[in-house]
């Protein structure tokens, strides 16, 4: 059990430290266009980087094929602009994979809470919020709800939601709740995958009085009766109690799952056995290959 449990150990994704790299020793894995310089994205970042300076360091990889050399991952079109403006230099991740394609395949692109995080760090540097909305291309007001974002909200339950690409309006939901309904709620929301403002609201509307925050009265859910909305609430409460008992077990199964995967493909992998539940117990050997051909890690080898 212990050699399964390290068979696969967890590779680091990027180097420890960030590294200040010459623009010179990056090689671009796709050129930038005129046609792209001319482009409304291009502008928006290039607007944003000389008002607000480089939020987001580039991605690179080290160059196998020659040292002190690097490949650029991600960030093309902000190295681009550094070198128009006559930056010499620049402050990159290294990832420690040299793939592209997988690099941008695995990348979590900016959430909103990431995104708040960025507008706070702006102000600190002393940017006005008017100075990042026009860096950003978008109103003044926006940038007022952004930053407010989390007020009001747990720390606990932004953990949980800092990665998810979640409506704005759906945090002005979540704090219509008290701390620990909150961290209910983003639980169930991961749980099913679902982070929409409508679901958000059909969560609030599932909350006890006794859970929202004082001030707080039960929202009026056109079409949906008192019986429906204790209902709602009663279904969310057992689904918030299988949630939890799924995750104390997960590992467990898992781990069990993998052994009868490597066991039964062994099994199905000798001829005689595989006859003989052919001629006398087909249900049984149709259940055998179906779990042999569950999708997840691979069976154990022999």
């Amino acid at each position: 059990m212990r050699d399964l449990m390290h068979a696969h150990p967890i590779a680091v994704g990027f180097e420890p430290t960030g590294h200040r790299i010459a623009i010179t020793d990056i090689r671009l894995l796709h050129p930038v266009t005129e046609q792209v310089r001319a482009s409304a994205k291009y502008g928006q970042i290039a607007s944003s980087i000389r008002e607000v300076g480089l939020v987001e360091p580039p991605v690179v990889a080290r160059d196998r094929r020659e040292s002190g050399k690097y490949l650029l991952l991600d960030g093309h079109l902000r190295l681009d602009i550094l070198h128009e403006m006559g930056e010499r230099e620049v402050d990159c991740l290294i990832s420690t994979d040299d793939e592209a394609f997988t690099y941008n395949r695995r990348v979590n692109r900016l959430a909103i809470i990431q995104e708040h995080r960025m507008i706070l760090k702006a102000l600190e540097r002393g940017a006005s919020e008017e100075r990042i909305a026009s860096a950003l291309n978008v109103d003044v007001g926006s940038i007022k709800r952004k930053r407010r974002l989390l007020d009001g909200i747990c720390p606990e339950a932004a953990e949980l939601l800092k990665d998810r690409h979640i409506a704005l309006n759906a945090f002005w939901e979540l704090k219509k709740m008290v701390p620990m309904r909150q961290i209910e709620a983003a639980e169930i929301m991961i749980a099913m995958n679902r982070f929409t403002i409508g679901y958000v609201r059909s969560l609030v509307a599932a909350t006890p009085a006794t859970h929202l925050v004082a001030g707080r009265k039960p929202r009026t859910t056109r079409g949906l009766s008192g019986e429906q909305l204790s209902l709602m609430e009663r279904e969310a409460g057992n689904l918030d109690r299988e949630l939890k008992i799924a995750e104390q077990s997960y590992g467990t199964d898992h781990l069990d799952l993998v052994l009868v995967r490597g066991y039964l493909g062994r099994l199905l992998g000798n001829a005689k056995v595989v006859r003989y539940l052919a001629q006398w117990h087909q249900e049984i050997l149709a259940e055998f290959q179906k779990i042999a051909d569950l999708e997840g890690p691979p069976a154990a080898a022999g």
